[in-house]
């Protein structure tokens, strides 16, 4: 391991013992064999093969934090192993096999937690064995993350709902066989944003392919729900409660995210340095000209200082705390880091990003999805100041 490749640069945490390394290289052994073979092939598509899903269910990567008896393993997880798992899914230089590979995460807690006996054996038990998937919608066109403007509705029909509504920028939605949906329910004195899970073959449901800039998962999608008939065995949440239950998840689900933009700017950050120790411009290597060699310096500072500030605020959620303003304020922080690591990056390889090193550029056109996808900088903020009271 050398201090500026991408394990070098992850400073040391006191946080991480031989279980995390362990794990660490299970899921690395596992990237090598099964993904890094074809990664420039799956980032192109956008997609990779449904048997992945079962390879790394094998492996045991589908089933950590969720219940050995539906066919997961909890023993010695904590949040760690989440961590890792997003940074070991990105060390390639591509999100495309994380995209799709982990929306289970936030799909199926609600599920085993407040779903039927027989939800928890029919839908988690065959997505933790990768035999089915499930996605997660909540966003809508008209909304984007204002909840209170969602106009996904689920009316009450004798026992059972009828849902009407769209979702869009739906991970996972286009391969997904359940969709964990959030719909407005208006009960006589009750109302209220609720959980549903849906069969996404369903009469009444579409699922079309997103349009416009291309992302890096062909998968992601738009969700249309028309009079679609839905159990009343098949409400996941109490009736206006779907966001009191999944406060704590959205805010572990950060984590994830925060993970992945560091682990991406680490990738970046190491190719720019390996390419300017190797390129030679005006008689001398690029990293001994001076302003590239600050600014790598610049690129690595900033990784430093955001894991310190991840590690701290591991260590408050392990120690019962959490952090949602330091959480909010560390996703912007990240997502700025993948930024500009990801833009000194392109501006160190030069050409090189275009003609070889492929993963550079494919990062920096991806960085900006990270800035979005769980929050803009504006919503964070808003919530951050919120929770410090000013």
């Amino acid at each position: 391991m050398s201090a500026n490749d991408f394990d070098g640069l992850r400073p040391r945490t006191a946080g991480l013992s031989d279980g995390h390394e362990r794990w660490r290289l299970s899921l690395r052994g596992f990237v090598d064999e099964k993904i890094a073979p074809h990664i420039d092939a799956w980032s192109d598509a956008g997609t990779f093969p449904d048997s992945l899903y079962e390879d790394a269910a094998k492996s045991g990567l589908l089933g950590f934090g969720f219940p050995a008896e539906l066919g997961g393993w909890r023993e010695d997880v904590d949040l760690y192993h989440r961590i890792i798992f997003a940074e070991e899914m990105h060390r390639l230089g591509s999100g495309v096999v994380f995209a799709d590979l982990a929306t289970h995460w936030i799909g199926l807690p609600p599920v085993v937690q407040w779903g039927m006996k027989t939800l928890q054996e029919s839908v988690v038990r065959p997505v933790l064995a990768g035999r089915q998937r499930i996605a997660f919608a909540v966003t809508e066109p008209g909304g984007g993350s204002d909840v209170a403007a969602f106009t996904t509705t689920a009316v009450r029909e004798g026992d059972d709902y009828r849902l009407s509504g769209a979702k869009t920028l739906i991970s996972g939605a286009a391969r997904a066989d359940w969709l964990l949906l959030v719909a407005n329910v208006s009960d006589g004195d009750q109302g209220g944003l609720t959980l549903f899970l849906v069969d996404a073959k369903t009469a009444g449901v579409t699922i079309s392919p997103l349009p416009g800039l291309k992302w890096y998962s062909a998968s992601n999608g738009t969700i249309q729900l028309e009079n679609v008939l839905v159990q009343a065995s098949m409400r996941v949440s109490e009736v206006g409660q779907a966001f009191r239950d999944l406060t704590q998840q959205f805010n572990i689900e950060r984590f994830s995210g925060i993970a992945s933009a560091l682990a991406l700017a680490r990738v970046a950050t190491a190719d720019a340095i390996a390419w300017a120790q190797e390129r030679t411009t005006f008689g001398k290597r690029l990293a001994e000209h001076q302003s590239l060699k600050h600014r790598l310096v610049s690129m690595v500072r900033e990784i430093h200082a955001a894991y310190g500030y991840l590690d701290q605020c591991v260590w408050r959620f392990e120690n019962g705390e959490m952090p949602v303003a330091d959480l909010c304020m560390l996703k912007i922080h990240a997502t700025g880091v993948l930024e500009k690591c990801a833009q000194g990056a392109m501006h160190v390889l030069a050409g090189e990003a275009y003609r070889g090193n492929r993963r550079v550029q494919r990062i920096y056109r991806e960085a900006q999805i990270f800035t979005v996808g769980g929050g803009t900088e504006e919503i964070l903020n808003d919530l951050a100041a919120r929770q410090m009271k000013f």
